[in-house]
């Protein structure tokens, strides 16, 4: 399953690299190439792994609606490892020995970007909602018999079946980003952008989880590749 998931994504990257994008938006539109890494903040005591800090590669798509402004699209994906807390009652992540579940996410985001020019190179101000939408398996490798025990402590199917449940529960798929970057010349080709951003964890307002204050809030520091 996770394999045909897969590969119908990256099929539908190609579909999308290959369709005519010039005859129907002419030039108000561009592309980019996104890499980066992210800081999922956590600080769930010495019994737990530390806060991760993971790869992610993806894509963005812009219109530009006025002079300074545009609407853009964005992807970003990402995978880790994740335990069930049973005790605290929510997931974290954690290293391969301690894992229950793969956890593969698709950091969806539909932005208002603020584009200021400043000589060959350009400055951008962003927000505007995102969702990361999880796939949600259980890791890889795990098939021996103590691996299921019937007891959600020690249950790797039953702990990912608890993390499933809690990611797409009570709208903590929602999170809203925010961000800055910088544009500038790479050569006659294409533009170099650095950018830095911050999802921000608001299912927190509705939700009543023992949860530390930092969890749930996220940073990510990346480069851009952008055709001219």
């Amino acid at each position: 399953m996770f394999k045909s998931f897969g590969l119908r994504i990256l099929l539908l990257l190609i579909v999308l690299a290959l369709l005519p994008l010039g005859s129907v938006f002419g030039n108000s539109y561009s592309w980019s190439v996104l890499g980066s890494i992210f800081h999922f903040a956590a600080n769930n005591g010495v019994d737990s792994d530390p806060a991760p800090i993971l790869p992610s590669a993806g894509f963005s798509f812009s219109l530009q609606l006025m002079r300074f402004l545009r609407v853009e699209f964005t992807e970003d994906i990402y995978f880790t490892n994740y335990e069930y807390n049973s005790k605290l009652g929510y997931p974290m992540a954690c290293n391969p020995e301690n894992r229950s579940a793969f956890v593969m996410g698709f950091l969806t985001g539909a932005q208002l970007t603020g584009y200021l020019p400043l000589g060959r190179s350009a400055l951008r101000i962003y927000g505007g909602p995102a969702a990361d939408l999880r796939l949600v398996v259980l890791a890889f490798g795990l098939n021996h018999p103590a691996d299921f025990t019937g007891n959600i402590e020690t249950d790797a199917q039953m702990q990912t079946d608890a993390i499933l449940k809690y990611f797409w529960e009570k709208g903590r798929w929602f999170m809203p980003v925010a961000g800055a970057g910088f544009d500038f010349p790479l050569n006659e080709k294409y533009l170099l952008g650095f950018d830095f951003r911050v999802w921000f964890p608001v299912y927190k307002l509705w939700t009543n989880d023992n949860v530390p204050a930092v969890d749930g809030w996220r940073f990510g520091a990346g480069l851009r590749i952008t055709p001219r």
